[in-house]
C-alpha cells in the first residue's frame, strides 16, 4: 500500500523547509514565505496529493475551524437561504465548516442556540434573519468573534458588526430607473413600518425625486402592507376611475408580491403594462419575479453577497489579517455600530418601459 505523503515530502520536493510548508498550507504564507516558494509548495502538495491533517491543524492552532450560524427562520423558510449559502461558500473556501441552528422565530431560543454552538467549541458566530430587522443580540454571542447578517444590534453597546442591504440606495436606484425612462409621476406602494426596510426604501425614493427636482406628493406614497391583496387594493386606489392625466405613469412596489397585486389591478382595469403604467418590484423573489407576465423589473436583494461579506469579515477577524478594500460601503450608525451596506442590484425585465406619450 502506498504511504500517505507527509509535509516533509512536500518540503523536499519543493526545496523548502517543513515550517514553510506548514505556513503556506495553513494560510499564513503571505509575509512569511516568498511568493515563488509558495507556488512551488502548492504545486508539490498537488503532485503528492497532500492535504494537512485537519485535526492536527486544529490542535496546533487551538481552533475548531467551525463557525456557528443561528438563524431565526432562514433554514426553514423558502426565502433567504442564499445568505447562509454565501456564508458557507466562503467558510469552505478557507477550510472552515458551518453548523446551523434555526430558532423558528422563537426569540426565547436564541441564547440556548448560541450556548449549544459554543459547547461545540465554534471559533465564531453569525446570526442571520429573514428580512431586515433589529436583533436583541444574545449576550453569550460576545464570548467569541461574531457578526450579524441581514439584521442589526438593537443595543449599540454590544458592538456586534452587521452586514445589511443598502435599502436607501436601493429605493433611490429603483426610482432613478423610472426617471431615466421619462416617468415624472411615480407612485410608491410601501410596506408597513414593522420592518426597517420600508422607511429606508421610502427615503431613497424621496431622495431620487428631490434630486430630479420633482415634488414628493403625499398621495403618491402609500403604506399598504406586503402581500398581493394589499398591492391590488393599493393600486385600485391609485388607478381606478382616475383620468389619464391624473394617473401615475409608474408604480414602485416595496416587494415583488405587492407588484403582483398591482399587475392584477392593471389587468382588471384594462391597462397595459408597461404601455399605460410601468410596475417595479423589489427583492427579485425566487420563482416569482422572473416568471411573472410580464416579467418584473425589480431590485434584487444581495442575499448571497451579504452572507459572503459577513463570513469574510468574521474570518478576517479570526485570522487577525488587515482589512482589504471591499466594494460594500462601511459606516457607523448613530449608536456607533459598525455596519457594512451591501448594494442591491437593478434587474430590468419587461414590466417597465418609457412613459406614455405626452406624460414624460
Amino acid at each position: 500500500m502506498n504511504r500517505k505523503a507527509t509535509a516533509l515530502d512536500v518540503a523536499k520536493l519543493a526545496g523548502v523547509s517543513r515550517s514553510a510548508v506548514s505556513l503556506v498550507l495553513n494560510g499564513r504564507g503571505d509575509g512569511n514565505v516568498a511568493k515563488e516558494s509558495q507556488v512551488r509548495i502548492r504545486e508539490a502538495a498537488a503532485t503528492l496529493n497532500y492535504t494537512p491533517n485537519a485535526i492536527a491543524v486544529s490542535l496546533r492552532n487551538r481552533r475548531s475551524r467551525i463557525i456557528g450560524i443561528v438563524s431565526d427562520q432562514v433554514v426553514t423558510s423558502p426565502f433567504d437561504g442564499n445568505i447562509i449559502a454565501g456564508a458557507d461558500a466562503v467558510a469552505r473556501s478557507q477550510g472552515f465548516v458551518t453548523v446551523v441552528m434555526d430558532t423558528e422565530l422563537d426569540e426565547a431560543r436564541d441564547e440556548s442556540a448560541v450556548a449549544t454552538l459554543l459547547d461545540r467549541q465554534v471559533d465564531g458566530l453569525m446570526y442571520v434573519t429573514v428580512g431586515l430587522r433589529p436583533l436583541h443580540v444574545p449576550l453569550n454571542m460576545l464570548r467569541v468573534p461574531s457578526v450579524l447578517a441581514n439584521c442589526f444590534d438593537d443595543r449599540p453597546e454590544a458592538g456586534v458588526p452587521a452586514v445589511i442591504p443598502d435599502e436607501v440606495r436601493g429605493g433611490r436606484e429603483a426610482a432613478e430607473h423610472l426617471l431615466e425612462l421619462g416617468h415624472r409621476d411615480i407612485a410608491f406602494l410601501a410596506g408597513d413600518n414593522l420592518t426597517p426596510a420600508a422607511p429606508r426604501r421610502i427615503q431613497g425614493h424621496r431622495d431620487a425625486l428631490a434630486a430630479a427636482g420633482l415634488p414628493v406628493r403625499p398621495d403618491r406614497i402609500i403604506q399598504v402592507g406586503w402581500d398581493i391583496d394589499a398591492g391590488f387594493h393599493g393600486a385600485m386606489k391609485l388607478l381606478d376611475g382616475v383620468a389619464e392625466p391624473e394617473r401615475p405613469t409608474a408604480i414602485v412596489c416595496a416587494n415583488d408580491r405587492l407588484a403582483i397585486g398591482v399587475v392584477l389591478a392593471a389587468n382588471r382595469l384594462g391597462l397595459a403594462v408597461p404601455g399605460d403604467v410601468s410596475i417595479m418590484g423589489y427583492d427579485d423573489e425566487f420563482r416569482i419575479a422572473a416568471t411573472m407576465v410580464p416579467a418584473l423589473t425589480t431590485m434584487a436583494l444581495p442575499l448571497r453577497e451579504m452572507g459572503a461579506a459577513a463570513m469574510s469579515g468574521l474570518l478576517r477577524e479570526l485570522s487577525d489579517e488587515p482589512e482589504e478594500h471591499e466594494p460594500e460601503r462601511e459606516q457607523e450608525d448613530d449608536g456607533g455600530r459598525a455596519e457594512t451596506l451591501v448594494p442591491c442590484r437593478l434587474v430590468v425585465r419587461e414590466s417597465t418601459g418609457p412613459a406614455p406619450a405626452g406624460r414624460a
